[in-house]
């Protein structure tokens, strides 16, 4: 249901006090004027702190500087006579008590009266005295066609045109953006050279980073990685590549559905990260991350719709990659949080969105205690596959020692016994083998010299791996790996084999 569809439907149900968190303010005003004037021509009146009412000429100024006033307005027109008021940035005022009852007071008498009373605010904050009488509306951002029309109409009005494929790019550039910061980064591209060009899409990415890091629930991450630094993984590589082109309209018309997500599961350090960050490179896709903890507020409300933002940016910015780092400790314990249900909430939302989005959003979560996670979210249809990620073995350390000397030395690779390193390195992860290497080069930067194989092998001899530091853990991992609950990331790891002999 769109906005203006349950907007209407509010208003003909009588639902006396509304709560719509928005930041666009100018364009939900016109949304509701534009539904009152369709719903029997209703007077729509607008209330600020510092202007009071307007909209009416015998009551302009009336309520200023008095947001209890602004309420006893609705008292001043006839029982009869059909209205909708706006109240900008009302949430301000809510922690009053005065206001709050007499909030509750209207709440039973518009039952009776066609008027809507309508509160704006740039998020949600309802104390718990009032969670029963507020509807809390959703505002989305604007959808491709609203950009489109926007864009078409700034291109009238400055007499310019775009062709079809750099329109549609820069479209697609602008989703996740509020209309107000669409116009304003459009309006400084035609300022600096006069008309939009191919290139004025970077602008759009800038302004796209500014607007998520302000929202500081998602953060726009920069994926300079590709698939080939990940040493090893074979499995989990072939399973990417062939999904690399699912997003295109031609798998649409093959019927393809969106991919939904990956979970991987194993042990730090082992590539889980780094792989999300190749997996949008590679799809070309933005990387978006989620902070699962900055999802949580104090006010009553607040955390569900945190998600419920993070949820609207992520699919208005979609196609995009929504990147969940150490999932397994955000929800961890669920049923025994005390916080009144927050956290419970808080997952049943994120599920839910996981299972019935329709959106292009590619969910990569990575856990280390799969132990801990809630049973729920492994169910089919939350991903599309979970993928274990194990310690890697012999071959596949040799690959991860080759990715990171390639970059470190490439013009002097073949002068380290590579093989000898990966054998000498049992029970290593790849994060140990890159801490091994810098280990390595402070001993050779040291002594005024390249940092040779004898140097790496004196470096790994000093590091005690997680492998044996955790040992128990692991080998609980590993188990849970091997007895089929989960993908394995390697072709040729000894679980793999494990299992063919089970």
């Amino acid at each position: 249901m769109t906005f203006r569809e349950e907007f209407k439907l509010l208003l003909r149900a009588r639902y006396p006090l509304l709560y719509i968190p928005t930041y666009e303010e100018e364009r939900v005003e016109t949304a509701i004027r534009e539904e009152a004037t369709n719903q029997g021509n209703r007077p729509v009146y607008t209330w600020d702190f510092v202007d009071g009412y307007q909209g009416n000429p015998n009551d302009v100024g009336f309520g200023k500087r008095n947001p209890l006033q602004a309420l006893e307005f609705v008292e001043k027109i006839s029982p009869t006579a059909p209205a909708v008021l706006i109240l900008r940035d009302y949430h301000r005022f809510l922690e009053d008590v005065a206001i709050a009852r007499k909030l509750r007071n209207l709440a039973r008498l518009l039952k009776s009266q066609p008027k809507n009373i309508v509160l704006l605010s740039p998020r949600v904050a309802i104390p718990d005295d009032l969670t029963e009488v507020l509807t809390v509306v959703e505002f989305p951002l604007p959808s491709a066609g609203d950009i489109k029309t926007e864009i078409e109409r700034l291109l009238v009005a400055t007499g310019n045109s775009l062709s079809g494929k750099f329109l549609d790019d820069l479209v697609r550039s602008c989703q996740g953006l509020s209309m107000e910061r669409i116009r304003r980064v459009l309006a400084r591209a035609i300022a600096a050279h006069g008309e939009l060009q191919p290139e004025d899409v970077d602008l759009v990415l800038e302004e796209k980073r500014q607007t998520i890091r302000q929202t500081q629930i998602l953060d726009f991450y920069p994926a300079t990685e590709q698939i080939s630094d990940i040493g090893g993984l074979d499995n989990l590589k072939d399973w990417l590549l062939r999904r690399g082109g699912s997003f295109s309209e031609r798998a649409r018309q093959y019927g393809l559905p969106h991919p939904r997500g990956l979970l991987l599961v194993g042990i730090q350090g082992t590539g889980k990260s780094l792989t999300a960050k190749a997996i949008a490179h590679h799809w070309h896709l933005p990387l978006l991350r989620l902070d699962v903890g900055r999802l949580f507020a104090g006010l009553v409300g607040e955390s569900e719709s945190r998600t419920r933002q993070m949820i609207q940016v992520a699919e208005a910015l979609s196609p995009c990659i929504l990147w969940i780092d150490e999932i397994d400790k955000a929800f961890s314990g669920l049923g025994s949080k005390g916080d009144a249900g927050t956290t419970s909430r808080v997952f049943g939302t994120f599920i839910t969105w996981m299972a019935e989005k329709t959106s292009p959003v590619f969910v990569v979560a990575t856990a280390n205690d799969i132990q801990s996670l809630p049973p729920e979210i492994l169910r089919k249809g939350r991903f599309d596959e979970i993928f274990f990620v194990g310690l890697p073995t012999q071959e596949e350390r040799k690959a991860i020692f080759n990715v990171h000397l390639s970059r470190l030395r490439p013009h002097n690779l073949k002068s380290y016994d590579i093989e000898r390193l990966a054998y000498e390195t049992p029970d290593f992860s790849g994060a140990e083998i890159e801490q091994t290497l810098v280990e390595a080069m402070h001993i050779g930067f040291s002594q005024n010299r390249d940092f040779t194989t004898d140097d790496i092998l004196e470096a790994a001899s000093q590091i005690i791996p997680l492998a044996r530091t955790a040992q128990e853990k692991i080998q609980q991992l590993q188990e849970w790996a091997a007895s089929g609950r989960a993908r394995l990331a390697s072709k040729h790891s000894p679980l793999s084999i494990q299992r063919q002999l089970q």
